[in-house]
């Protein structure tokens, strides 16, 4: 029901596009976000967006990366710029309660794409 696509290789200093299909429904008091997974750490959330378009961002990625939606297009997207080389990991979509969304509380799991920044 969440489709990533967008990942791929790219030089620090780059940027990369992900995007998010849903078609699962977003409930109240829940959100659509962005986790990612490094080699060998636990799951973390990298941002959220609510259906009325507030947003949150883990700190690390403040400022480098922004998160949008087309409701019309069931479509949420996260713009990555400045990458660095710890950006490197699975990216995941996802939809579970917010703000904040912790990976526990997350509901529907997308299947993943890799991120690598050399």
């Amino acid at each position: 029901q969440l489709v990533e696509s967008g990942g791929g290789s790219v030089q620090a200093g780059g940027s990369l596009r992900l995007s998010c299909a849903s078609i699962a429904s977003v409930r109240a008091g829940h959100c659509i976000g962005w986790f990612r997974q490094r080699r060998g750490t636990e799951r973390e959330r990298v941002a959220a967006i609510a259906p009325g378009g507030t947003t949150d961002f883990e700190g690390v990625v403040k400022g480098r990366f922004t998160i949008s939606q087309d409701k019309d297009k069931n479509m949420v997207y996260l713009q990555m710029n400045n990458l660095l080389p710890e950006d490197t990991a699975i990216y995941y979509c996802a939809i579970g309660l917010c703000f904040p969304m912790w990976a526990h509380l997350v509901r529907i799991w997308g299947q993943g794409t890799q991120v690598t920044v050399s």
